[in-house]
């Protein structure tokens, strides 16, 4: 029985790839772990609670809190499990969770003192709950019962926003309302609802919260429940934000919600177009891409003034030497601002695992390598090496001098064209400037530029200025930047 406060640390252990040269400290300076201040927030006043994203600050282990819980990633999990080790050594209760231990709670168990299986926003205040009471489970399964509503705020003052490029990010949905054969997500919501909203009023709070004028929603479609964006982006007119966020190509071009968004305050738009081939489409169970224009998916953003930020994926079975080419051939040619390449990773927990597995095709099962930059398993009409080298080549082409200011062209306004320039171009090739900066401790003297990027352009180049909501607020935050 535990009757006083408790001492918590909260810890996202860094990805393997930040201790390697290849190490790039913005990738991973844009969003702080909203998921641990999510599951801070169910502790009591009275306990001592700690967050510690280890990308972006030291990590000291010479303490010795009550409570040690680690969210665990599948490139994050090695270092997860020696950090876990290493506490329980010292007589601290462990909890991991996380997808990865989602996905192979059995790999992780052994590192725990208690594992979490799915969203943590039910599970975990029942932990609490059994921990101070001396009698914790070793695992919790989150099954029914998964809502938002009647979740207590993030504890954002446990964040560091000084550290972070967005930290006004938000998450007002969980889940995503496809079933893609290669995503995570339908591994970690099984059992359960795959995908619920907060209530609108409770995210329009959240919103109000946030000082500046720039937000991230992290959601994985933020337009995957109509009748919720709606009333979302409705309540946001007026407020003066400028944000960003995900969606699919079908809501794009689905009704007027994506005008209802750019009045509202969208400036950017990560799109899963993923593969141009119906085949790959199909075999992936990407349904919500098939037989849609892509092309007139770009042109309905630019002509809101929205900036894309492209998603694609290499290494399908129908993919042959010529993808590469074609597919940042297509983006530089309608105009995609940024752009997110991926070779095809097989998660585990996954049907696309799953179904690679049985024809014996994965190459391997180091967790490292799991990062949508190595290939872990035999592509039907690539090698794993010419995999690879097509991916590094397509970055190398896309965000080449000559490709950025061709994509540029592909805007009708001078406003427009000069906001594509210097967005993908100061993403790309001022690499140094990011890390001093970085290092510097400086981020947001950086956002004034990155804010006047933001700003709306439409088709007629006529920009629209909002006010900000309080002049006594600090500078806005910065925009999203993609991935790699």
């Amino acid at each position: 029985m535990r009757r006083g406060p408790l001492k918590v640390k909260f810890i996202l252990p860094a990805l393997t790839e930040a201790k390697s040269p290849f190490w790039r400290p913005i990738k991973y300076s844009l969003f702080p772990p909203l998921g641990l201040a999510t599951l801070a927030a169910f502790l009591r006043p009275d306990d001592e609670a700690e967050l510690v994203d280890d990308h972006v600050e030291p990590l000291r282990t010479d303490d010795a809190p009550d409570l040690v819980v680690i969210q665990v990633y599948i490139t994050n999990a090695y270092r997860a499990y020696r950090l876990a080790d290493l506490y329980r050594a010292k007589g601290c209760f462990v909890a991991l969770g996380g997808l990865h231990v989602t996905s192979l709670p059995d790999e992780a168990a052994p590192h725990a003192d208690a594992i979490f299986i799915g969203p943590g926003e039910q599970t975990f205040p029942r932990f609490l709950a059994d921990f101070r009471a001396g009698e914790p489970q070793q695992r919790y399964v989150s099954t029914a019962g998964r809502t938002l509503e009647c979740i207590p705020p993030i504890r954002r003052d446990l964040i560091r926003r000084e550290l972070y490029l967005v930290p006004n990010s938000i998450v007002v949905t969980r889940g995503c309302p496809q079933h893609c054969d290669f995503c995570y997500k339908d591994a970690f919501f099984a059992g359960g609802r795959s995908f619920y909203t907060q209530r609108v009023d409770a995210a329009l709070a959240e919103i109000d919260r946030l000082p500046g004028r720039h937000l991230y929603f992290l959601d994985d479609h933020l337009l995957g429940d109509r009748r919720f964006a709606e009333a979302l982006f409705e309540g946001m007119r007026g407020m003066g934000r400028l944000f960003q966020g995900a969606a699919t190509v079908d809501s794009v071009l689905r009704g007027d919600l994506i005008e209802r968004a750019a009045e509202a305050g969208l400036r950017s738009l990560f799109v899963g177009f993923e593969t141009f081939d119906p085949a790959n489409l199909r075999a992936s169970n990407k349904k919500q891409n098939l037989a849609r224009d892509y092309a007139a998916v770009a042109r309905r953003l630019s002509d809101l003034g929205i900036m894309i930020n492209g998603s694609f994926v290499f290494g399908m079975d129908e993919d042959g030497p010529d993808v590469f080419d074609r597919t940042v051939d297509w983006a530089v040619r309608n105009g995609v601002t940024t752009a997110t390449f991926h070779v095809q990773t097989p998660y585990p927990g996954t049907r696309l695992h799953q179904s690679l597995a049985a024809q014996g095709r994965i190459l391997s099962s180091n967790w490292d390598l799991y990062d949508t930059r190595h290939v872990v398993y035999r592509p039907a009409r690539l090698s794993p090496e010419a995999l690879e080298a097509g991916y590094h080549r397509a970055y190398r082409d896309f965000y080449g001098w000559g490709n950025i200011a061709r994509g540029a062209l592909a805007h009708d306004t001078v406003r427009h064209r000069a906001k594509h320039f210097f967005y993908a171009a100061g993403w790309k090739k001022f690499e140094p400037l990011w890390d001093m900066v970085i290092k510097a401790r400086r981020l947001r003297r950086m956002t004034p530029l990155l804010e006047a990027v933001l700003s709306k352009v439409s088709r007629r180049g006529e920009e629209r200025v909002t006010a900000r909501t309080d002049k006594s607020l600090p500078p806005p935050e910065a925009p999203l930047l993609p991935a790699e």
